[in-house]
């Protein structure tokens, strides 16, 4: 009987050369914007205690109840792959002392999972960028979070397909009591709620704001509106983050339903969308979330943050032809190795690459006739190939042959190998 085929697990895909080369394009921009205004990344584990993201994200929500990969480990302790970042760095830093009476910008990259139906730029196992600031209570690091996805998206050449959205979900208490009003507006209309919205009314009600039911929706129109709700505090933060990025130039729109799907967000929530990708047009999304340390056992600390979804991210580059040409780096040279060389060919290969610590040079390995090497070196994309044989080897001589420009063939020592490359 036939072994059956082992594939990926479905929703965790396959990341290949191709690919990945437009992946380490998103993520070497975004490191280096993310260096020039002193961000420091940080790194923690794929797998946490359970407990830490049900005190988090909040028992109530879809990821916990849904969602979340949970498992026993062989202690009989309940363990989750992390479904988000920020509990996580949360949890970093407050164990290993970051956050106490201290400033921190922070950012990571890495996988998230979450059990859902997969589709295109959603799946189970999906990486965000997601960064992460501590200490700072005003309007004005809210603003330089959106400063840095801004010039992303510019330096990116996506800038014109994206636009933000912001809102303030106020206090604890202005959220109460706009809560409260929601819910009286909805139960009085709750059969004309969709199904996954009338199990919210009791659970999260806050989350039927950004519903994409239509009737629902409709619905929405005449509800109370959480702006007008706000304390005196969250107002002024509000206000003073719009004159900022009014300052800077920075286009937004003020959506009034806009929620965070997370119980730990409050004032400043935005999502930067895109109708490029069909359903799936958040970009990039995330707010402040003040209570969030104190809630994990911290002191109380202010905090702010975001992320971005990277196969979206990289789905509309594919979608607006941004991407540059040529992200899969060619090699610059293939050294062929025709005959009984293979010692030779090592101690050349190595000494031009001390020579020249940045050619990408591609050594032929596994025997071959001169004739099919040099198709190898053709497809390889080098400009040019080494080619050493068993009867220049004596002479310490290779042979160079061009291999994209119409320039004779020509032999040099091995010592003068490194120059001819720079010179040619």
């Amino acid at each position: 009987m036939a072994q059956k085929k082992l594939q990926s697990i479905r929703g965790m895909n396959d990341l290949l050369p191709t690919e990945s080369a437009r992946w380490q394009y998103v993520e070497a921009t975004v490191a280096d914007i993310l260096g020039r205004y002193g961000y420091n990344e940080i790194r923690f584990p794929i797998v946490e205690s359970t407990d830490l993201f049900k005190r988090s994200i909040g028992e109530v929500t879809d990821i916990v109840e849904k969602e979340m990969y949970t498992f026993d480990d062989r202690n009989g302790d309940s363990l989750t792959m992390r479904p988000e970042g920020t509990a996580s760095c949360v949890r970093a830093c407050e164990q290993n002392g970051l956050l106490y009476n201290q400033v921190q910008r922070l950012w990571y990259m890495g996988p998230m999972f979450r059990y859902e139906r997969p589709q295109k730029g959603r799946l189970r196992q999906f990486h965000q960028i997601g960064i992460e600031t501590f200490g700072m209570e005003g309007p004005d690091i809210d603003a330089e979070l959106l400063l840095i996805t801004a010039r992303l998206w510019r330096e990116l050449g996506i800038d014109s397909a994206v636009t933000l959205q912001l809102n303030s979900l106020g206090n604890i208490e202005s959220r109460a009591a706009f809560k409260q009003a929601l819910v009286a507006y909805l139960s009085e209309r709750k059969d004309q709620l969709d199904a996954d919205s009338q199990r919210r009314l009791d659970s999260n009600p806050l989350r039927i704001l950004d519903s994409k039911n239509t009737s629902t929706q409709a619905l929405l129109d005449d509800a109370p509106v959480l702006l007008d709700y706000l304390d005196d505090d969250s107002r002024q933060h509000f206000d003073t983050l719009r004159q900022l990025l009014d300052a800077a130039g920075i286009k937004y729109v003020v959506n009034p339903r806009l929620v965070r799907g997370l119980d730990y967000y409050g004032k400043t929530v935005f999502e930067w969308v895109t109708d490029k990708l069909g359903a799936q047009g958040t970009v990039c999304a995330g707010g402040r979330y003040n209570g969030l340390v104190e809630q994990l056992g911290g002191k109380a600390t202010p905090a702010v943050g975001f992320a971005m979804g990277i196969e979206r991210l990289v789905l509309l580059l594919e979608e607006l032809n941004a991407l540059p040409e040529g992200l899969q780096q060619n090699v610059d040279a293939f050294l062929m190795v025709v005959g009984n060389v293979q010692i030779d060919a090592v101690k050349v290969a190595e000494q031009l690459r001390n020579d020249m610590p940045h050619l990408r040079l591609q050594t032929h390995c596994g025997g071959g006739n001169y004739k099919s090497q040099m198709k190898k070196a053709l497809k390889s994309g080098a400009s040019v190939a080494l080619v050493l044989a068993e009867g220049e080897t004596a002479a310490g001589e290779i042979t160079l042959k061009y291999l994209t420009e119409e320039k004779p063939h020509k032999t040099v020592a091995w010592t003068n190998l490194a120059a001819e490359l720079v010179n040619s």
